[in-house]
């Protein structure tokens, strides 16, 4: 991307009020749940699929999942948590227990009694995890990629400072729109020419306030709190959900070394390794991703 388009994006970031008015015109559904609007896409007519994004890239992260998984006749839900996308930036503490209870309010509205397959991708896995947790009996199976959630993690120094009381916001608000929008698409390693895309689809999103602090609210609230995020691991084990878990052995963002915790909590789950893949496969390498998600779900 070139210096002055990246210039333009961030300039134009946290400068919008996202309100009713302004949703009018914009793609996607919205829901208005007690947690907070929620912004979501839901088509097909099959089994239903639920899928939970990460720390701060939206549902467009699961673009070509989604559509490989229409194409095969499931009916897929995908949706923003809140403070991502386009879905409201409440005023509260962004916990495993908010996102749990969105994902739990959200398909209690579209599915009802339903049980579903459910996708967690990086912060979406501590997400998945917790709702199993926390709302048991729901998930007839569950594909984990490149989880967050282990206690094993090791957050390196900016993680540290950012989560911090007064320094962490002060910290987050001068440099958080530019480490994010940047590093975005920084682990997009095969898939070089949707760069640019990706990194304005997700601009695009940063654009209405609140982005910024309901992210480092999140570092400080989910991703930085592995001694209660480990809880849901060992609640999916104890519930026997039948677990997919995939990990790239070269993802800078939740590294690899993880996957050895989460083999000792849940060791009948199926793990699958992607040598040289980065942290996004799921984008980046969808059809190697989709090669062993489906004969997972059609066991």
């Amino acid at each position: 991307m070139e210096k002055a388009e990246l210039k333009e994006l961030l300039k134009k970031c946290e400068k919008l009020e996202l309100t009713d008015e302004s949703r009018k015109g914009l793609f996607g559904k919205f829901i208005k749940l007690p947690c907070g609007n929620t912004h979501y896409q839901m088509e097909g007519d099959g089994e239903p699929v639920v899928l939970v994004h990460g720390y701060a890239t939206p549902y467009f992260i699961y673009d070509k999942i989604y559509e490989a998984l229409l194409a095969k006749g499931y009916k897929v839900l995908r949706y923003d948590l809140l403070g991502r996308g386009l879905s409201e930036r409440v005023k509260k503490d962004y916990t495993p227990e908010l996102f749990a209870t969105q994902l739990n309010e959200l398909t209690e509205a579209l599915l009802g009694d339903e049980k579903f397959i459910l996708f967690g991708t990086s912060m979406g896995g501590t997400v998945t995890t917790s709702f199993c947790r926390l709302f048991p009996g729901k998930v007839k199976k569950l594909v984990l990629l490149a989880p967050a959630g282990m206690d094993s993690f090791k957050p390196p120094l900016y993680m540290h400072l950012c989560a911090a009381p007064v320094l962490g916001k002060l910290l987050f608000k001068m440099i958080g729109k530019g480490i994010l929008v940047k590093r975005c698409a920084g682990e997009m390693i095969n898939s070089k020419g949707e760069v640019d895309d990706f990194m304005r689809k997700f601009a695009f999103c940063a654009q209405y306030k609140g982005f910024i602090e309901s992210t480092r609210s999140s570092l400080k609230n989910t991703i930085m709190r592995t001694d209660e995020d480990v809880k849901g691991y060992f609640a999916i084990a104890e519930q026997k959900i039948p677990t997919l878990c995939i990990w790239g052995t070269i993802d800078k963002t939740m590294p690899y070394y993880q996957i050895d915790r989460f083999k000792e909590i849940y060791p009948e789950a199926t793990f699958v390794t992607f040598e040289g893949s980065g942290h996004i496969f799921l984008y980046d390498e969808a059809e190697k991703t989709l090669d062993v998600v489906f004969p997972f779900l059609g066991e």
